[in-house]
């Protein structure tokens, strides 16, 4: 395989790659690294890709992966999962704080969702995976990735709405 063939195949997802990262690690420096990483593993082994039905859930697979193994070192104890790549630019400024108010509120409650969940909700929401693709990625059969999913959202509901009556009920 050329270089030109391996970049055609791998330069469109890399983004997806880096944001999952960045989901992950949190700083924009290790997500770069995990990326990196992840591209130059694929590189290494570039005569196999072929052997790959879907090479960007693969990669996005080796991202996860090396990621859960990053946040396991002693180097990353200070890291956690955050969602940051929400902003809109025409809006005005009352109208601006309430939406990022909110998007705070939804990082901290994702923050406090289970692992899967959170995964679930970045590959879903997020990154825009389809069902079976996210199955396939994290190891689970299609109808437990729409329960996780579906839970994560009622829980993400529940409390942002709890969150904008005031606790008032």
């Amino acid at each position: 395989m050329t270089q030109n063939e391996f970049l055609n195949i791998v330069m469109p997802f890399k983004d997806k790659v880096f944001r999952l990262a960045k989901r992950l690690l949190v700083s924009t420096e290790e997500a770069e690294d995990a990326t990196q990483e992840v591209l130059l593993k694929l590189w290494r082994n570039k005569g196999k890709i072929g052997e790959y039905k879907n090479v960007e859930a693969f990669s996005m697979t080796m991202t996860k992966n090396f990621c859960f193994d990053k946040l396991k070192s002693k180097q990353a104890q200070n890291l956690k999962i955050v969602h940051s790549n929400y902003e809109e630019k025409s809006t005005p400024l009352q109208k601006q704080v309430e939406l990022n108010d909110s998007v705070s509120w939804v990082e901290r409650i994702i923050e406090e969702l289970p692992e899967q969940q959170r995964m679930i909700i970045q590959l879903r929401d997020i990154e825009e995976y389809d069902f079976d693709e996210i199955a396939k990625m994290l190891d689970m059969n299609n109808t437990a990735v729409r329960v996780a999913l579906s839970r994560a959202r009622k829980t993400i509901r529940e409390r942002l709405t709890n969150t904008h009556n005031y606790g008032i009920k």
